[in-house]
């Protein structure tokens, strides 16, 4: 199966993701990457039937002009509407000014996150998607999300420890922040289609925590509907 890759902005270089989805090949999955927005168009989404969005509201890592224009995000909600599937990573999370209708789609907005700090992800339900998957940690940002959709059904958690002075930025507003627990993946249906989102990925370790890589792996399967 082709799937396409979107990622990389200035947080978050494209290389972690696509690295972090290589091993996936074993499993029959190519990846057709963009990693520049100007590459994008709506019709590129009729091409595939799963698309991973891991990108936020910028069209490169050295461009931060906004690509998710009212087009693209309609654009988005037709190729899910029409049975595609849609697999939302971390900062794919993150909304930008007028993103409302694809926020919508995806189902939550970011709200921000602590300093890289240790992360647990731990299943909370059974699920297709968290089927043969253990609790596991790393260390990653902890993302704090607002989930917006009413259908949200909330398949993993993510807890961290309360950051005091060891935390690496003693100047920025994440200092100092309490231990949290948070809603760290999701799946959502509208239409014919289906949304998973996963909030762990900004660093490379995670993509290649075995424990994720079967979540990736689980998670395309379920959204390409091959797994009801």
């Amino acid at each position: 199966m082709r799937i396409l890759l979107i990622c990389d902005d200035y947080w978050h270089p494209g290389q972690i993701s696509i690295d972090g989805v290589a091993p996936l090949a074993k499993d029959g999955y190519q990846f057709d990457i963009i990693a520049n927005a100007n590459d994008f168009s709506p019709d590129t989404l009729k091409k595939y039937s799963v698309v991973l969005l891991v990108k936020c509201d910028q069209t490169s890592q050295t461009d931060d002009t906004p690509w998710k224009t009212e087009t693209v995000q309609k654009a988005f909600v037709e190729f899910v509407e029409n049975g595609g599937g849609l697999v939302v990573v971390h900062s794919g999370t993150v909304a930008g000014e007028n993103t409302e209708v694809l926020d919508n789609l995806i189902g939550c907005r970011f709200i921000d996150h602590p300093n890289n700090c240790p992360v647990t992800v731990s299943p909370v339900k059974k699920h297709p998607i968290t089927d043969g998957v253990e609790i596991f940690c790393e260390v990653d940002e902890h993302y704090r999300i607002d989930i917006i959709a009413d259908d949200a059904n909330i398949l993993l958690a993510s807890y961290s420890p309360a950051q005091g002075e060891k935390s690496k930025y003693k100047e920025d507003p994440y200092h100092n922040c309490p231990e949290s627990i948070q809603p760290a993946g999701y799946v959502r249906t509208q239409g014919k289609g289906k949304v998973c989102v996963l909030t762990p990925g900004h660093n490379l370790a995670v993509w290649q925590n075995p424990q994720f890589q079967q979540l990736l792996a689980n998670t395309i399967k379920w959204v390409s509907n091959k797994n009801k």
